[in-house]
């Protein structure tokens, strides 16, 4: 399954999720839906940001000069800077 597809899977789950928790009319089990569903979105997000990550990793390793035996030092640096961007939005106001 590629990675898209996944991504559709996980947002389609958090919207039934969400659904159902709404329409439940028993309040434990609305909670355990709710919590399923925010538990979805932290995978999503992780599934997401592995994905920036492994974008900006490569674009690091063509600026370099696409070296061999050096991926673990571009993927740390390309963890880094996704990280660092994300903190600068938080900061910002972003989410």
């Amino acid at each position: 399954m590629s990675a898209v597809d996944e991504q559709k899977k996980i947002e389609h789950q958090i919207e039934l999720a969400t659904r159902a928790a709404a329409l439940v009319k028993d309040e434990t089990t609305g909670q355990r839906f709710r919590s399923f569903a925010e538990e979805l979105k932290r995978k999503l997000r992780r599934m997401m940001r592995r994905g920036q990550v492994r974008a900006r990793a490569y674009e690091l390793w063509e600026q370099a000069g696409r070296p061999s035996d050096r991926e673990l030092e571009f993927w740390l640096e390309a963890e880094r800077q996704v990280e660092e961007e994300r903190e600068e939005r938080k900061g910002a106001g972003g989410s």
